[in-house]
């Protein structure tokens, strides 16, 4: 008798092959037949048409601590996603000396906007070393599968401490971070991953640790991963900001040829203000692939919403001579923002910057819509649009922006899409880097930038946009894209596709309805520290290994999931041989 049958359902079955109609039977969590299932099942499961897919996979998430406080990861599973990749951006918390848990825990926090103070109080530190960290991961209850990069910030810290944030190694460093990474990642770690991205700081406001790593230090490390079975390795440069450097281009050409695995980094920028960053970066797949390595764009493929807020103003206080605000107190703020003179100011610091982020924000204020009104601000605003409540009062988008945030004594939102309704050169853009062969899609940074976006959502605002409202994907090839084409990318074995002998990593959902709805602020974190949520629409039930992890887009107390170690759940895709 089967465990489970799944019967009458649409099977999309994640290869690109067009979708067929039948059942799938599971047993002993993995599938064991696929169409026609004649055996009955101890539950039965009558889909009544709705299409069943592979558990999407989520290669760019940043779950490192949220685990340890919700074993669901939500949001991810409420929008179809099984299994995630944590541990990027250089961001690990692990390995961790007891001397250095504190600066691993702030750094986590300010590079990826997660509230400290649920950090702090969410994570018990019962490890020091990397496969310390993934037996207690694997020890603990888990909603989805997870894996973990193992991240450059903690591995130098380990060896240099507090010179880490200062220095280039030294040779003999150099080699005992050689042999910490071969170390985690023997136990299980999937791979390197890195980043110098200035902007990105720890929390005393220093560049991150692999800001002050040589060329031969980010070559030598990532040649670790060639040491290994089922690794790869994930960067984001220096200059991606602005378009890849001549010199970027070059290292990860060589850091990827020097472990012969594939070396991922996310996202192309879609910039009408710079337009042909996206093009240069996407170009560093070919000197590569001339080089013998394998670069990989991995592109945030959905349309969604940000909120920024000058409360905790991550991606505000990141803009250029902006930086004095988001020194001051709150209420030192709420007086700054109803200054004139300190209005002129930012407005010239941004006037004063010809690309990057600040050309595209000085002329997006008023495609913003005011969002989760709080802090006694007027509700009677929430859901408008900046630029009409300007016309209506008669000034700039960006002095109502500054009106609207003292009035509510910067507890509000502003919410945005990545492009706009009539932007058609982004839309055209876009279009391109969706459909190029060479990029990836599904980066999300789920569980990260809580203050400003939920980043899991990206399956189903997918789902509603590309395939049902525009049709730029049949529902076959986006589910492709988000399964088995990632599963082959990471070697991820028997995930990925509704097949025989695969692991029954399931959702049932209905396209007609599928979608994401608004960004609503909860708190549900530790401390009651808030983050953004959102929940989804037509996602009926999400299974891990046969069980229902999600029912009627509710998350269940089921704990399935598992910790996905490299070789032991990895094969290996060399760079020089994957097309």
């Amino acid at each position: 008798m089967l465990d489970l049958a799944l019967r009458n359902a649409r099977i999309v079955d994640g290869t690109g092959r067009p979708a067929s109609f039948g059942g799938v039977g599971v047993r002993d969590g993995r599938i064991v037949s696929v169409g026609t299932v004649d055996e009955s099942a101890a539950r039965e499961l009558d889909v009544d048409g709705l299409t069943v897919i592979p558990g999407i996979l989520d290669l760019h998430a940043h779950y490192d601590a949220q685990l340890f406080w919700d074993p669901a990861l939500s949001p991810s599973p409420l929008h179809g996603v099984t299994t995630v990749v944590a541990g990027n951006c250089g961001l690990t918390l692990a390995p961790a000396k007891p001397e250095d848990r504190e600066f691993l825990t702030r750094l986590l926090a300010r590079v990826e906007s997660i509230p400290v103070e649920a950090l702090i109080a969410g994570v018990d530190y019962r490890w020091e070393t990397f496969p310390e960290f993934l037996d207690v991961v694997e020890r603990s209850p888990l909603g989805p599968n997870i894996a973990f990069m193992v991240g450059h910030s903690a591995i130098r810290r380990a060896v240099m401490g507090e010179a880490a944030s200062s220095e280039k190694a030294t040779e003999e460093q150099l080699s005992a971070m050689r042999e910490l990474l071969s170390e985690a990642i023997a136990a299980g770690g999937l791979g390197f991953s890195t980043a110098n991205v200035a902007t990105q700081v720890d929390g005393d406001g220093r560049p991150t640790p692999p800001n002050f790593a040589t060329r031969d230090e980010f070559v030598r490390l990532s040649e670790v991963c060639g040491w290994h079975p089922g690794t790869c390795i994930e960067f984001i440069p220096g200059s991606f900001l602005v378009g890849f450097s001549d010199d970027d281009i070059e290292l990860m050409a060589a850091m990827s040829a020097a472990a012969n695995r594939h070396l991922n980094w996310n996202t192309p920028l879609v910039n009408k203000a710079a337009p042909d960053i996206y093009k240069r970066q996407i170009a560093a797949t070919d000197f590569a692939r001339d080089r013998g390595g394998w670069v990989v764009p991995m592109y945030m493929p959905q349309n969604g919403p940000t909120q920024q807020d000058f409360l905790r103003g991550y991606v505000y206080r990141a803009l250029p001579g902006w930086g004095f605000l988001f020194a001051m107190s709150v209420d030192e703020r709420i007086r700054a923002l109803a200054d004139p003179a300190v209005r002129a100011r930012l407005v010239a610091a941004l006037e004063g910057e010809t690309r990057g982020l600040a050309a595209t924000m000085r002329s997006s204020w008023g495609e913003y819509v005011v969002n989760d009104v709080g802090g006694g601000g007027p509700k009677a605003l929430e859901g408008r649009r900046v630029h009409d409540i300007a016309v209506e009062r008669g000034v700039s988008d960006f002095d109502a922006v500054c009106d609207i945030a003292v009035a509510c004594n910067l507890d509000v939102g502003f919410v945005r899409f990545s492009v706009g309704e009539g932007d058609e050169w982004s839309q055209t853009a876009r279009l391109e880097v969706l459909k190029d062969p060479r990029v990836v899609l599904g980066a999300s940074d789920a569980g990260a930038h809580m203050d400003m976006m939920v980043g899991a959502d990206f399956p189903t605002r997918c789902f509603a946009e590309l395939v049902r409202e525009r049709g730029v994907f049949t529902m076959e090839e986006m589910v492709h894209q988000f399964t088995d084409r990632l599963a082959q990318l990471y070697g991820f074995r028997h995930r990925g596709r509704i097949e025989e002998g695969y692991w029954a990593d399931l959702v049932v959902l209905d396209p007609a309805t599928i979608g994401a709805g608004p960004l609503r602020t909860v708190r549900d974190l530790p401390a009651s520290a808030p983050r953004l949520k959102t929940e989804s629409t037509g996602v009926q039930t999400v299974l891990v290994a046969g069980e229902t992890i999600v029912e009627d887009g509710k998350i269940t107390d089921a704990t399935p999931g598992r910790l996905l170690r490299s070789g032991r759940d990895t094969d290996t895709v060399p760079a020089r041989q994957a097309s």
